[in-house]
């Protein structure tokens, strides 16, 4: 497969994961400027150390520290950390020729549809995880969950207390819950905001 048909692949991937799935679910235009930088800029790299000397385990060894120098730079969920590792794949399939020819494009269409299908708003999209603060140091986990159903209307199934205060009467969490289904409430499935939606 010609090095034009590879590159004309990798953008055709990386502008649908970017465009067409990043971007409508989470709104972030700065990542997107670092998938498309990260993914063309491995592309050209993984191309030119494949047409050399160098080692593939270097140019491997290359990526790695490149990307813990991303991660460490920002503050970046675990769904976007799954598109930086997804575009720099991309860029690697792209840049470097692999035989048969076909496995190419399809480890790229298997990428994007992996990513689609885990990150789709609809799945799990009754499933919640935030950090609160309450207003009551809780002692007992048992009338902590309690508190924390009542004041969620949900069904709680993790709950990690980080900090409690005696003296403000404060208690830090993170809980994970589950909302009611979205069909039972209001009998409608726009009663809630989708997960996208919610994580704005």
């Amino acid at each position: 497969m010609s090095t034009s048909t590879l590159f004309a692949m990798d953008l055709l991937a990386i502008s649908l994961l970017a465009f067409g799935l990043y971007f409508p679910r989470h709104r972030r235009k700065d990542l997107i400027v670092a998938y498309l930088g990260v993914n063309v800029g491995v592309l050209a790299v993984a191309n030119a150390l494949a047409s050399t000397e160098a080692s593939t385990g270097l140019g491997l060894g290359l990526f790695g520290v490149l990307s813990i120098i991303r991660l460490r730079s920002a503050e970046l969920d675990q769904t976007e950390v799954a598109y930086f590792f997804a575009s720099l794949s991309l860029g690697l399939l792209g840049g470097i020729a692999v035989s048969p020819a076909w496995l190419t494009p399809v480890c790229m269409a298997v990428i994007v549809g992996v990513v689609f299908v885990a990150d789709h708003p609809r799945l799990f999209a009754t499933y919640r995880r935030q950090t609160m603060v309450l207003d009551r140091a809780f002692t007992d986990e048992l009338t902590l969950i309690t508190h924390l159903e009542t004041l969620l209307n949900a069904s709680v199934h993790q709950v990690t207390v980080r900090k409690v205060d005696m003296i403000r009467d404060t208690t830090t969490v993170e809980v994970r819950y589950q909302l009611p289904s979205l069909s039972n409430l209001d009998g409608s499935h726009d009663a809630l905001p989708s997960t996208a939606e919610f994580q704005r």
